[in-house]
């Protein structure tokens, strides 16, 4: 129980008398706090060392400084891919059209690579030595930093020694690691991943079995009867030979090339459809659907353990605090729950604590309802949940005006009604702009005649300035601009008030017959057109407007939020798989070199890689590899791009498309879609998960993943958390 809890104390604090000694000893438990604190509010261990130096050392290393050059020493080594040989800097990846790229001389990029690599280096010591000797040969991920830091040093020295001509660099298949082992949360996804793995197996398992299940009869049901044309047809098309056919119904479980497989067949005799729908009714209806459903349990149960995890924390770094400002308040023989934390000590550790300034203010208020009685454990918890609350700040006062007719003409400019008829007035713009598309779709630009649309832009454009300018006067330029939306808006007006005003400058005042496209270095209808996008723009103004759009926009930018972790593995996915790709098909793609094939295409097999122009799907150069890869995981016509790699590369290229596919498509698309079903059923729940910050009028939960469990998380238990404190390597617990 808590009444038997002793206070905590620094394992290097004596019990001398000095007067120094005393002073620098409570700030060293001041200090303690502060870190604990942080630790709590950003969910990291706190097993790390705890003397004075340290903890300086440790709070520099999290300063935002620190972790931004971090952040961008990782962004700059991953996209040196862009720059390293074979170079992404040319026009077009088409190997028909593409120059000779520029090529970067040997030890420029190395050089970057090697100051980038100092940085980790210097990123692993301060980890280790925080962390202590004992925890470092623990910590799985600290020692595969250590590995992945020695092979790309060893390997960057044989890529000098060779004046950069290896065929192969090792260490560039190594860096997503430093993305990886720099996110909590991406560590934690990639071990769901890890763990799900078991049940992703078996319903794959279920997948291999049907398909070579159906590829055999398959086999069998087409190679009788040969003499039947249409049948012939179908298998010389799709099942050809075994590997033919697996290839062909693996294609058509995601229904790339549906219904082409099919209607050789059925054209002959409709019964061969049954074959085709019941694979598919089995495979990409019943079985992927059901895989979808399993990686969706499955993380979300997994995910929650992790979650589980980080609440610990939250948990044990504030209990940690806690007991540090108890043993330094509590008299004599006091526990700590009889003892309490001194008010006025922890708001000395509040000021310290890197905080927003509305989250401090909130927690200092919530303090001082207490009204400078100690405050127990629980107490003591409950203060670390405003720092979960997200802050709407107030709007500034509008404008005091004397006139009665100011006051009149102010209530109706800020009245909502006022809104609905802007939004109503950008609708009709956007009409009227859709109407002169469909007129002048058939003609050429010198043939249009944009005198009607010219006169319709400026009334739009004219309302717009006016709207604005009320508003302003209405909720005063401070209120106006602490609206979002507002400033959208108000952004987009004067950037059409100064392109209407350059029109008009170059090309006058619309007239009829207005065709001036042949003055200035800008037509009429290229700046037209760039105005009527911008208009588009700016009916999106009517989504706050509209609650369910509101919501699902809500919803949509929660998950951009909340996707750092999956669109981190995303990346890693696509780095690693492009690497690879370029070393397995670099230069498989070549361009055709004789007559019998035409540069349009046109005497290629319909349907094929070079009938269809695909060219510029290759493996030449990094950004070209990352196109491809994402041509293939959207499945739309990748069976062209299979076929033609196994033509040009053999038929073991298609091992590599197919685990992009499994990675890509099906479990991180899968994964994106638990957190999106997560994301949406959260905010449609009618309950909400609205709380009131202290302090303020109106507060929304930030909609960190988190948060989104919290609800459903057990809190950790007052044995558990002080069991976990004793354990501490660089603190003792006084009994």
């Amino acid at each position: 129980m808590a009444a038997e809890v002793q206070p905590l104390l620094g394992r290097d604090r004596g019990g001398g008398q000095v007067h120094s000694g005393a002073v620098a000893d409570q700030e060293l438990c001041i200090d303690q706090a502060v870190v604990f604190i942080e630790d709590a509010i950003k969910y990291r261990s706190i097993y790390h060392r705890m003397d004075a130096s340290s903890l300086w050392l440790y709070r520099w290393y999290y300063s935002n400084v620190c972790q931004r050059v971090l952040g961008f020493t990782i962004f700059l080594i991953l996209v040196l891919a862009f720059a390293e040989v074979p170079s992404s800097f040319t026009r077009t990846a088409d190997v028909r059209y593409r120059s000779q790229p520029w090529q970067p001389p040997c030890g420029l990029t190395e050089t970057i690579e090697a100051l980038c690599l100092l940085v980790f280096l210097v990123d692993l010591s301060v980890k280790g030595y925080l962390v202590g000797q004992a925890q470092l040969q623990q910590n799985l991920w600290l020692l595969a930093y250590f590995v992945v830091l020695v092979v790309s040093v060893v390997d960057w020295i044989i890529s000098l020694s060779l004046a950069c001509e290896e065929l192969l660099r090792v260490r560039r298949l190594l860096r997503p690691f430093f993305l990886l082992q720099n996110s909590s949360m991406m560590k934690k996804t990639l071990k769901c991943i890890r763990w799900s793995l078991p049940e992703m197996a078996s319903v794959g398992l279920l997948l291999a079995i049907h398909l070579c299940l159906f590829t055999i009869i398959g086999m069998l049901l087409f190679t009788i009867g040969e003499k039947d044309e249409a049948l012939d047809k179908e298998r010389l098309a799709y099942f050809r030979n075994l590997p033919e056919a697996l290839t062909s119904l693996l294609v058509l479980l995601t229904t790339s090339n549906n219904p082409d497989v099919m209607m050789p067949a059925y054209t002959q005799n409709r019964a061969c459809a049954l074959f085709f729908i019941i694979f598919t009714l089995i495979g990409s209806l019943f079985l992927m659907n059901l895989l979808t459903a399993i990686i969706y349990s499955q993380f979300r149960g997994y995910l929650m353990k992790s979650l589980q995890t980080s609440l610990f924390r939250r948990r044990l770094g504030a209990r940690a605090a806690y007991e540090v400002l108890t043993s330094r308040a509590g008299p004599a023989g006091a526990t700590p729950e009889l003892a309490g934390v001194n008010p006025e000590n922890f708001l000395r550790v509040l000021e310290k604590t890197q905080l927003s300034q509305h989250h401090k203010q909130a927690i200092m208020q919530k303090v001082q309802s207490y009204e400078g009685r100690p405050m127990l454990a629980d107490e003591f918890q409950k203060l670390f949940d405003e720092v979960d609350k997200g802050v709407v700040k107030e709007r500034p006062p509008k404008p005091q005006y004397q006139s009665p007719f100011l006051q009149t003409a102010q209530f109706i400019f800020s009245h909502p009604y006022f809104d609905y008829l802007g939004s109503l007035i950008a609708l009709g713009n956007l009409l009227s702009i859709c109407v002169f598309l469909v007129l002048d779709s058939d003609l050429l630009p010198g043939e249009r005649d944009d005198f009607v649309l010219g006169i319709l832009d400026c009334i739009f454009i004219l309302y717009y300035l006016l709207e604005l300018l009320f508003k302003v006067f209405s909720l005063g330029l401070r209120g106006y601009l602490s609206y979002h939306c507002n400033v959208f808006d108000g952004l987009l007006t004067i950037i059409l008030l100064v392109l209407e005003i350059s029109t008009l400058a170059v090309y006058q005042l619309p007239h009829s017959g207005w065709k001036p496209e042949q003055y200035g270095p800008l037509s009429l209808w290229d700046m037209t057109r760039l105005v009527n996008t911008l208009i588009v723009f700016r009916f999106l103004r009517i989504i706050p407007n509209i609650k369910p759009m509101a919501m699902v926009a809500s919803t949509i930018l929660g998950l951009i939020q909340n996707l750092r972790a999956f669109g981190g593995i995303l990346v890693v996915a696509y780095y690693v798989f492009a690497m690879i790709g370029i070393s397995l098909f670099r230069g498989v793609i070549v361009p055709p070199g004789n007559s019998s094939l035409d540069p349009d295409n046109s005497s290629a097999l319909c349907g094929s890689f070079e009938q269809l122009g695909y060219w510029p799907n290759n493996f030449d150069d990094f950004a070209a590899a990352l196109i491809t890869l994402w041509n293939l995981m959207v499945v739309n016509n990748w069976q062209v791009i299979l076929e033609a790699y196994k033509r040009y590369s053999g038929p073991w290229s298609m091992v590599y498309f197919v685990l992009w596919w499994l990675v890509s498509s099906v479990i991180w698309v899968n994964l994106f879609l638990a957190l999106l079903l997560e994301n949406f059923l959260h905010r449609w729940d009618p309950q909400g998960h609205k709380q009131i910050l202290v302090g303020t009028k109106q507060t929304t939960y930030q909609m960190s993943v988190e948060l989104m469990f919290r609800d459903i998380l057990e809190e950790p238990k007052e044995e558990e958390l002080m069991e976990k404190l004793h354990k501490h390597p660089h603190l003792h617990l006084c009994r």
